[in-house]
């Protein structure tokens, strides 16, 4: 019996309104009178759990929606939300003290006091509480605002109504009750993370120069080393955050549907997770997916018409603008000839066991001052020269107005919609499928109006090499023509409007692995973007060669159905040993005598090596004998060997998928490496052909988890970022790397046919049933079939329904 929307709304309110029916078993707390309806405004949702703790959330508006989510989240993840809150209000040094290590989760910040002196002056400034007193579309609408508030309170009274277990924060005074603001600012805090999260050790650390920094001859950085730092400081593939994410038109597809599979590369730890969700507001909305921890909405995930992922942009989320300054106050700045005092910040954080520490940051008309963009990029502030940053995203708080238009859409056309009209998107861009058969990838994001006309005509010295190179733009902040314009279609003032961004409609695959937009399609390449996007005709990353050669030949291939996507996911094929592996086992084999001299120059027998090299199977399941050895090789070598070097066939614009190609055996460095690669191996103890699974795993309740995958170099679409410890048995923990992966498509039903998968699983609490379940399953590379619509719901085995309120 299909269960249609108006049976759903009814089936919902119901469950709303009847829980009677429930044992008292059934509900979390204390158990209370099942008849009594929340007075006085109280907030109250049903969650209904199935198969690994996944929660379906349903409520009768959005403040009941965010409470219902809030509630959930802390029962799954409450410590790692509590430290985030911590961040956000800025009392790190209070609990933790000063010295200890950030949440880099929120911020850059490289100590617990940098960290608060940050959130402590957003806080001081009253910067989150405008974002939210702004109208829609510039500030967040109503129901956002709604669920923030119900997020809050639904925490809240989780806290109030169970025992926290975590031993990570059990007793812990720091797990608090929160704020609506709270919620905000962690909303905030995620906005701004490519922005001024990038740069708070340098906003308040700066200072006033005195004594002979006040001197104009102090050091200015040499525009060269901030180029090159710039361009690692803004490479969307690192090993911090990534993604990928591929959708295929109904021209590729078995029934003429849509097909989407989300492969998004997210820490494992920490406040960046993603957590696994279905929000449901009968006939209004009803959305399924994975949420990073805090949020109130689904970031990555489906409905019954449409599905999206998103993966992380190069389009650089910040500009400097140089300030020319008055000689005799270097808190001064010129613009257009006038004198412009700067802001003081006095932020004082409390210390936990010493005096309150108190520190001034100066902000400008552009931003804040900044001294630094990471350790190295120094931007020294002289008696003449000062650098303020500008941060868009410092002004949008509208992600969550994206990610209910997402929830709502019908069609991709209705995503796109949705990102003109909130622009709302800080640093990701969006691939998206739905059910009639059309696609999309478009680098919607809230970028620095800075054109490639505009940079030409305001770069300082060291921007006219910061830009082409980076595409961090460096202006003259002494003219006011300087500074970045408006569109007429952006909904604020110094950021690109829609009708600028990269977008690719209804292209028989589209695709992205963290290049730029260029190759979202081989065969209908996006130009004419601005610099600050990112570029085009450069040199594409291995993954994104290896994505696109496989989804290129999907769709050429046709007939795809959701099990195509399920094994694209866990083929987990190496790129770069498909180019690499048979020209490197031929040259071991002609290494004069069978042996190479390592690092050390000790002489290293290589012999065994050459053949585990030939006969591995270029992939990195957890069976395959020879990927452990080929990693560590790749590793060593691609750091020993210049990339101009690697090569004996260079790249070619004309054909990015397949060049550079031909490893250069001849390089100096590749027989050192190979020697480095199994003195390494053989000193751990760890046999050259050994399984990787053996040597590659994490921890789970005492018990040993295979996990499949590799790093960024090898070009794994399965992408997984370990722990080396070989004293510990090899790779011994994920850091970051494959989080919540989805696969939908449509059968032509109400119910959309999709898989997903948190790797990672549910909760951060050991104690939990759901900590590691979904890990064994992402180790068998098996999936959890969706429990979309009302029917699967109530058939699900383990369904345990849950009724909570607030007292």
């Amino acid at each position: 019996m299909r269960i249609r929307p108006r049976r759903l709304a009814a089936v919902a309110v119901a469950l709303l309104t009847a829980a009677t029916a429930l044992p008292a078993a059934a509900a979390d707390g204390p158990a209370r009178d099942r008849h009594e309806r929340p007075s006085h405004g109280g907030l109250s949702a049903v969650i209904r759990y199935t198969e690994y703790g996944i929660p379906h959330i349903v409520a009768e508006d959005y403040a009941d929606l965010g409470f219902g989510t809030g509630w959930a989240q802390a029962a799954d993840q409450v410590c790692v939300l509590a430290d985030g809150f911590v961040t956000v209000r800025g009392e790190r040094s209070r609990f933790f003290g000063a010295d200890g290590t950030s949440d880099l989760s929120l911020s850059s910040a490289g100590t617990n006091l940098s960290s608060d002196l940050y959130f402590r002056g957003v806080r001081r400034a009253g910067t989150v509480e405008r974002l939210l007193a702004q109208p829609a579309p510039r500030g967040p609408s109503r129901d956002a605002k709604e669920l923030m508030r119900g997020f809050a309170a639904g925490y809240n009274a989780w806290l109030e109504q169970n025992r926290v277990t975590d031993p990570a924060c059990r007793g812990a005074a720091w797990v608090r009750p929160v704020t609506a603001l709270d919620v905000a600012a962690r909303g905030f805090a995620l906005s701004v993370l490519g922005g001024q999260g990038r740069a708070v050790d340098g906003i308040t650390a700066a200072r006033p120069p005195a004594g002979a920094s006040r001197e104009p001859s102090a050091t200015q950085p040499a525009p060269e080393a901030v180029a090159r730092a710039a361009r690692e400081l803004f490479a969307a593939d690192g090993a911090d955050m990534g993604s990928n994410a591929v959708a295929f038109s109904g021209r590729t597809t078995a029934n003429g549907r849509g097909l989407l599979l989300g492969n998004p590369h997210y820490p494992w730890h920490g406040g960046r997770r993603f957590w696994q969700s279905q929000q449901t507001i009968p006939g209004r909305l009803n959305m399924a997916g994975g949420s990073l921890l805090g949020s109130a909405t689904v970031s990555i995930g489906h409905n019954a018409h449409v599905a999206w992922s998103h993966t992380v942009a190069t389009g650089v989320t910040l500009n400097l603008h140089q300030l020319k300054l008055d000689p005799a106050d270097p808190t001064v700045y010129l613009v257009d000839g006038r004198r412009e005092r700067m802001t003081a910040r006095s932020v004082t954080v409390p210390v936990r066991d010493g005096a309150p520490v108190t520190r001034t940051q100066w902000w400008t008309r552009y931003g804040p001052v900044v001294t630094s963009l990471g350790a190295s990029t120094p931007l020294p502030w002289t008696s003449t020269t000062a650098y303020a940053l500008n941060d868009p995203n410092a002004a949008n708080l509208r992600a969550s107005d994206t990610a209910l238009g997402f929830g709502r859409a019908r069609s991709t056309d209705d995503v796109l919609d949705s990102l003109r009209r909130t622009q709302g998107l800080p640093w990701v861009n969006t691939v998206a499928a739905d059910a009639r058969g059309h696609t999309l990838f478009t680098q919607s994001q809230v970028l620095p109006r800075i054109t490639d006309e505009l940079a030409a005509r305001c770069s300082t010295a060291l921007g006219e090499v910061t830009y082409p190179s980076s595409g961090l733009a460096v202006l003259d902040g002494s003219r006011a023509a300087c500074a970045p314009g408006r569109d007429r279609d952006a909904v604020q003032p110094g950021i690109f409007g829609p009708s600028r961004m990269p977008t690719l409609t209804d292209a028989p695959y589209a695709e992205n692995s963290n290049d730029s937009a260029w190759l979202a399609n081989a065969d209908r390449p996006l130009t004419g973007y601005e610099r600050v996007f990112g570029t085009v005709g450069t040199q594409r990353s291995m993954r994104t060669r290896g994505a696109i050669e496989d989804v290129a030949a999907m769709a050429d291939r046709g007939g795809l159905t959701v099990a195509d996507l399920e094994r694209q996911q866990f083929a987990d094929r190496v790129p770069a040993g498909d180019l690499v592996a048979d020209d490197a086992a031929r040259a071991c084999a002609a290494l004069p005598g069978g042996t190479a001299a390592d690092s050390a120059g000790r002489s290293v027998d290589v012999r065994a090596a050459c053949g585990v090299l030939a006969d591995w199977d270029r992939t990195v399941d957890v069976d395959s004998r020879g990927a452990l050895l080929f990693d560590r090789f790749w590793r060593a070598l691609t750091k020993a060997v210049p990339a101009g070097q690697l090569w004996k066939v260079p790249f070619s614009p004309a054909d990015p998928v397949a060049t550079p190609n031909t490893l250069n055996t001849g390089a100096p460095g590749f027989a050192t490496a190979l020697a480095d690669a199994v003195g390494e191996l053989r000193a751990a103890g760890i046999a050259l052909d050994a399984r990787l699974g053996d040597h590659q795993f994490v921890m789970r309740g005492g018990a040993r988890v295979p996990v499949g995958g590799g790093t960024e170099s090898l070009g794994v679409w399965n992408k997984i970022e370990s722990v080396w410890d070989p004293a510990g048995g090899g790779y011994t923990e994920v850091t970051t790397g494959s989080s919540y992966i989805q696969a939908v498509g449509w059968d032509g039903s109400r119910c959309p046919v999709a898989r997903t998968l948190l790797a990672y699983s549910q909760s951060s609490d050991p104690t939990s049933p759901h900590h590691a379940d979904q890990t064994r399953l992402f180790s068998g590379e098996r999936w959890v079939t969706s429990r979309f619509c009302e029917r699967d719901i109530r058939s699900s085995p383990d369904l345990r329904v849950v009724r909570v309120r607030e007292r």
